[in-house]
């Protein structure tokens, strides 16, 4: 491939701007699910084992979708997030996304 990388127009869809799907496209995917497993060719890419899975962490690369707010902070609180120097929101979030999964795991609401 010749040129820059971001010469190349990238495309995207959604699920409401693709064609419905016709009688042919469902008898195909029927056909495909009603297939055993046995029968998938794993030539290309082998199967992973339990070995392969032993030290996988999930969300490893997953990077939340960030929303813009306006939020209220006592003066003494934003003082002290911002006195740690650069990065106070990304700081103030790690706080919330911490006390929030704690909360997940001991089954609070949330």
């Amino acid at each position: 491939m010749k040129g820059n990388i971001m010469s190349v127009k990238m495309v995207s869809y959604k699920a409401d701007d693709l064609p419905p799907r016709t009688d042919a496209d469902r008898a195909r995917l029927a056909a495909l699910a009603a297939r055993p497993d046995s029968e998938i060719d794993l030539s290309d890419i082998p199967e992973l084992t339990e070995e392969d899975w032993k030290n996988a962490v999930r969300g490893k690369h997953y990077r939340p979708v960030k929303a813009q707010i306006t939020a209220s902070l006592d003066k003494d609180v934003l003082a002290w997030l911002k006195s740690e120097g650069r990065g106070y929101q990304t700081r103030m979030n790690a706080i919330l996304r911490r006390e929030m999964l704690q909360a997940r795991a001991s089954g609070a609401r949330g």
